[in-house]
């Protein structure tokens, strides 16, 4: 059978890890990587099966999309008998927005366990302008900080509630699950923060906005 050869972002979410990480690796020599007469790097089905076997420390895509899929569920679930004036006070459109952004961060979330200390900045800062995105339109819906950060620990005690359950979680080695939750705080921690500067932010330009009329 005739190896099958994948782009660098094609092997990278078959690695669940961020592009940054696998161009890094390939430099480095931690995965064989042949170049196109043009110059573009390629992975062999091979070596990204190799690499999977060899990186147990890492979060492997299939238990990223696991943590994913449970956390959404377990969210719905649990949202739809939930009674609390951050969910009341919210338009479905603003629901929906919202859900968006929150799909957004959550692949991005599952890209930064999995990522190395360098390219795990450049997640981060795509999780802060989605971060901001939402902030600031529940800023401008007039719902309370308390309540917004209400919500963001809502979701943050589903999904860390979720990475517990994780049946390959079980047979990781300590350090390794040490390192998903160190991961998963750190990346949640920056969502509350550019949360809460943006409220800051955007509550002290309306308090000098003049009321109309």
């Amino acid at each position: 059978m005739s190896e099958i050869f994948h782009s660098l972002k094609e092997a990278a979410e078959q690695l669940g890890v961020h592009p940054v990480t696998l161009r890094r690796w390939a430099e480095s020599g931690k995965i064989q990587v042949v170049r196109t007469p043009g110059g573009h790097r390629r992975f062999s089905s091979s070596e990204i099966d190799r690499l999977k076997r060899q990186s147990s420390g890492d979060l492997s895509p299939l238990m990223g999309e696991e943590l994913r899929e449970k956390a959404l569920t377990h969210t719905r679930e649990d949202i739809s008998q939930h009674d609390a004036s951050w969910i009341s006070g919210i338009s479905e459109k603003e629901r929906k927005e919202k859900r968006l952004l929150g799909r957004r961060l959550m692949g991005l979330m599952i890209q930064f366990v999995g990522a190395d200390e360098e390219a795990g900045d450049d997640i981060l800062d795509e999780a802060r302008t989605i971060a901001r995105l939402y902030a600031k339109g529940v800023v401008m819906s007039g719902l309370p900080l308390q309540e917004a950060l209400k919500a963001v620990n809502f979701f943050r005690d589903h999904i860390l509630e979720s990475a517990v359950v994780l049946p390959e979680a079980a047979s990781r080695r300590p350090e390794a699950n040490q390192r998903m939750f160190r991961r998963l705080n750190a990346f949640l921690n920056e969502v509350q923060l550019q949360i809460a500067d943006c409220y800051q932010a955007l509550g002290s330009v309306s308090q000098r906005i003049p009321a109309e009329g």
